[in-house]
């Protein structure tokens, strides 16, 4: 998406909340607040097929997403806040910053990294599926801290056969290495004699390849199904992102 096309925002909703021109561009990420006056002096920027080169145009707000606006043809809505979710391919780190391989931030639209989205804990470079990303806080926090205990479901292709044993160990605690204390899944089920679907709540740091190490066998995949009651969607190909609504916000919270 290209700033420097042209802008059609178009009132979707009565409004209460008044924000100026430049500014409500700005929140979106289309640049600093220089960038931004550029866009609007350029009438690159048009309401209801007007343009509008005055970037002190005050309009007024009364929903995070009462806002639509289109660059290039392509549209982007105004969200107070920015909730995606993502299927993250293999061969990705989850930094702006990777050492070895592409960003999941190049897979995003460049208004969004402008905006400070981050990446809602992490998946390592090999490790595919659900990953959540928001330029909120808050929300960050409450799906990253160990306190709130949200359930996160994985499935891991070993390299051997799974076996009873195996699955008790998960299920009864395993000492990782540096930890003091075992640490159990909150399920472990064979979903076939290679595939594991292990449910647990720490986000640690290689957590599921250590605890399968540990148990006795080999993560040769690794993919993340589910985070709290949302699981990934079937119809989202890898690579692909979406915004969340408000009905996906409460499956997250259910879990």
């Amino acid at each position: 998406m290209n700033v420097n096309g042209v802008v059609k925002m178009t009132a979707l909703l009565s409004f209460t909340a008044p924000m100026d021109l430049e500014r409500i561009l700005f929140t979106q990420g289309f640049g600093s607040r220089r960038q931004c006056r550029a866009l609007i002096a350029d009438a690159r920027v048009t309401i209801g097929g007007t343009p509008c080169t005055n970037p002190s145009a005050v309009f007024t707000i009364a929903a995070p997403s009462s806002l639509e606006f289109e660059v290039d043809g392509a549209r982007w809505q105004y969200r107070e806040k920015a909730y995606l979710v993502m299927n993250k391919p293999p061969g990705y780190e989850c930094s702006r910053d990777p050492q070895h391989h592409l960003s999941v931030f190049n897979l995003l639209p460049p208004q969004l990294t402008e905006r400070g989205v981050q990446c809602v804990g992490r998946l390592d470079q090999d490790t595919t599926g659900l990953l959540l990303l928001s330029d909120d806080g808050a929300f960050v926090h409450a799906f990253t801290s160990p306190k709130r205990k949200v359930p996160k479901v994985y499935l891991a292709t070993t390299r051997h056969p799974l076996d009873t044993a195996q699955l008790d160990a998960l299920r009864n605690g395993v000492l990782l290495h540096g930890e003091s204390q075992p640490i159990a899944a909150v399920s472990a089920i064979a979903r076939d004699e290679q595939v594991l679907e292990l449910t647990v709540l720490e986000g640690k740091y290689h957590q599921v390849k250590r605890m399968v190490a540990a148990s006795g066998n080999r993560v040769e995949k690794l993919h993340r199904e589910r985070i709290g009651g949302y699981a990934l969607p079937d119809d989202l190909a890898e690579g692909q992102w979406r915004w969340l609504d408000e009905a996906d916000l409460m499956r997250l919270r259910e879990g």
